[in-house]
């Protein structure tokens, strides 16, 4: 049976970003089964087959609250709504309480169906100034109200079910884990993925990769790990995929101007030229500073393309990874251990072979965008 849903996303394209993307390959899947499906966002954007784009959320303000709700009242009941749900997306400083409160009285008053897909769960208190306690208390009272709201909740990792449940308060939501996919199709060619690698090699072996945003934490992780690795694996060169990849190369090369040759950055690249860069690579390393989880969609690009990673785990890795031995992985905040495995696997081949099979098994099987919308569509019927 077809079903009609009305997602509300705090970004979507032309918009970027990894909830613009997210939120585009689910509303797809969603209309590609043959559901009706309505995005509600912040700009207008172009429509697809099955998918009509509302950009009407401007600011996300109570003004802009009240003109969502009468448009949504011109739809038959029950309507479906399902949430894009980071804290800080939807703008008042992270803290938008009016719109916490409107889907609480729409399933209240309206009787709609509201359903959240979880990518964050709120600010930790004492994770930086002071002001941010105020934040993080804030984000907690908002969670009350959106459980209250919420007849089920998809949470990217199993954590962040951990982290509300302390503050269901009575709701009778449902909690069930939803992986993130990636949001890179796998499209290179062999014939192109050997002319990137001639581009960047320069007669060496082996093409280490990273593909990420490059946050302040992540630049932190490579800079401990960039430099020791190219010192230890001569052969190797180290590509930097991803927006904003030219400024941390240029802080990798200061730490290491011997290296600068072998220290490269694409920039932002479209999908098809971004497919083409992960299938070039030999190895990929992704240090992430709470683990490697089912959040992550740069390791779920590499993944998807079968590239051997080494990464790290922490307080947010779920046991399949090395239950699966799809990821070569040691603790986070070790970097001499890191280098170390990277190393080995640059100089065992069969290894990597095996590493590969293995990263394309646990995607196809657990994280291909089908999981998800077979998991969406399930619950609702």
């Amino acid at each position: 049976m077809n079903s009609c849903w009305h997602v509300i996303t705090c970004e979507y394209p032309p918009q970027t970003g990894g909830v613009s993307c997210y939120t585009e390959l689910v509303a797809g899947g969603l209309a590609a089964c043959g559901d009706q499906v309505h995005v509600w966002c912040p700009l207008p954007g172009g429509s697809s087959a099955g998918v009509t784009v509302h950009g009407m959320l401007g600011r996300i303000r109570p003004g802009d609250l009240r003109r969502l709700g009468l448009a949504l009242n011109a739809f038959r009941t029950p309507r479906r709504i399902l949430v894009q749900w980071v804290p800080h997306g939807y703008g008042l400083r992270s803290m938008n309480v009016p719109f916490c409160l409107w889907l609480w009285m729409r399933a209240s008053i309206r009787g709609d169906e509201v359903n959240l897909m979880v990518h964050e769960a709120y600010l930790g208190f004492w994770e930086g100034y002071w002001r941010q306690n105020v934040v993080a208390a804030v984000h907690r009272l908002m969670t009350v109200m959106l459980l209250r709201a919420a007849r089920r909740v998809w949470v990217s990792i199993p954590a962040w079910e951990d982290c509300l449940r302390p503050y269901r308060l009575g709701s009778r939501a449902t909690f069930r884990w939803l992986p993130v996919p990636s949001n890179i199709p796998v499209s290179a060619q062999p014939a192109e993925v050997a002319v990137v690698r001639q581009a960047y090699l320069g007669g060496r072996r082996f093409l280490v990769g990273h593909l990420g945003i490059f946050s302040e934490q992540t630049a932190r992780l490579l800079k401990e790990i960039v430099p020791p690795l190219l010192d230890r694996a001569p052969e190797s060169v180290m590509l930097l995929i991803g927006k904003d990849g030219e400024k941390h190369q240029e802080a990798l090369t200061s730490l290491a101007p011997h290296h600068r040759a072998r220290i490269h950055a694409t920039g932002v690249l479209e999908a098809a030229e971004l497919s083409r860069h992960l299938a070039a690579c030999d190895l990929a390393i992704q240090p992430y500073p709470d683990g490697i989880s089912s959040r992550r969609t740069s390791a779920m690009a590499e993944l998807a393309h079968g590239v051997p990673v080494v990464t790290t785990t922490g307080r947010l890795t779920e046991p399949l990874w090395l239950e699966t031995g799809a990821v070569a992985a040691v603790p986070a905040g070790k970097a001499p251990e890191f280098v170390e495995a990277a190393c080995r696997l640059l100089t065992d081949e069969a290894r990597r072979a095996r590493l590969s099979a293995r990263a394309k098994d646990l995607y196809d099987s657990r994280f291909d965008i089908r999981h998800v919308i077979a998991a969406l569509r399930n619950e609702s019927a």
